[in-house]
């Protein structure tokens, strides 16, 4: 039987990663808006209000797509005058290869970066590697093996000038249509996360994440644990808690085809009584969405 390509690097665990951490803007409220042409040239205009420190970001973003020819061009222009550019090329130069060159720059502050990436995907096999072609220039490599829904990763940084490993990590899991257990070891095997995901039914999901940092000076396990409900096709609600008392709820309802609005809601549980709590204890946001 035919192998599936195993997700990437940055993808395993992802099921629970997303259950956990998307769909709750309880930081400030965001908008985006993103509108396509016929000629498959995407216009995006994002921004966000940062409740803590009351700044407001945005930057705006196009993007070309080349379907015939696997070629992908995007330029993004940000309110903190960063200038992004990215160029994409897939199944190129072989089958299952993705050339990515991606560049920032800062004009009023003469900073620049340059990451190229090769990403080469096949059956059982997911891999990549990075070079930091300003910083260093660090060298990075990551894989994924998958057979039978067993993953086995590894990542790992390498500083060319010093001549030395900098950070290397590792991961293994196994994934399943209606569940998923993954196991990291990150930070130089200084931190490792064991997550699981669990379908439930069509409309339950279930998931929860622990964290234990050996160089950490409080000791004991992060613990996270979260639900996704959904109401009917156009709506659902999710809920997390962690082992600090934290709660936060999530709502998502689909306005219209293309309209999305989510909403967002973060309380600590252990200073519900507390008269001296404000916007640090307690968090509300909103996200909107509209693609046209």
């Amino acid at each position: 039987m035919s192998q599936p390509v195993p997700p990437s690097w940055k993808d395993v665990g992802k099921s629970a990663s997303d259950l956990l951490l998307k769909d709750y803007p309880i930081q400030g409220t965001s908008l985006e808006v993103k509108t396509i042409t016929p000629s498959n040239v995407t216009f995006k205009v994002a921004g966000n209000k940062d409740d803590k420190s009351g700044t407001i970001s945005g930057d705006i973003e196009g993007k070309y797509v080349d379907f015939n020819n696997g070629v992908t061009f995007t330029q993004a222009w940000t309110t903190s005058n960063l200038l992004r550019t990215q160029l994409e090329l897939e199944n190129q130069i072989a089958k299952g290869l993705k050339l990515d060159l991606a560049t920032t720059l800062n004009p009023a502050k003469a900073a620049k970066s340059a990451i190229l990436t090769a990403i080469y995907k096949q059956p059982s096999l997911h891999t990549r590697a990075t070079v930091d072609l300003f910083k260093g220039p660090t060298f990075t490599a990551d894989a994924v093996v998958g057979r039978d829904g067993f993953l086995v990763g590894a990542e790992g940084s390498y500083d060319v000038l010093s001549g030395a490993i900098t950070r290397y990590a590792g991961a293994i899991g196994f994934s399943a249509p209606e569940y998923s257990i993954t196991l990291h070891g990150l930070g130089n095997m200084s931190t490792f996360a064991a997550s699981y995901y669990h379908r439930v039914s069509k409309d339950v999901d279930a998931g929860a994440k622990a964290v234990y940092d050996i160089k950490s000076t409080t000791g004991g396990v992060s613990l996270e644990v979260g639900t996704k409900m959904y109401l009917d096709n156009a709506a659902f609600v999710k809920a997390k808690i962690n082992n600090s008392g934290v709660l936060c709820v999530g709502y998502t309802q689909a306005l219209r085809p293309g309209v999305k609005a989510v909403f967002g809601l973060g309380l600590d549980t252990t200073r519900l009584n507390d008269p001296t709590a404000g916007p640090a204890a307690h968090k509300v946001g909103a996200s909107f969405v509209f693609n046209a």
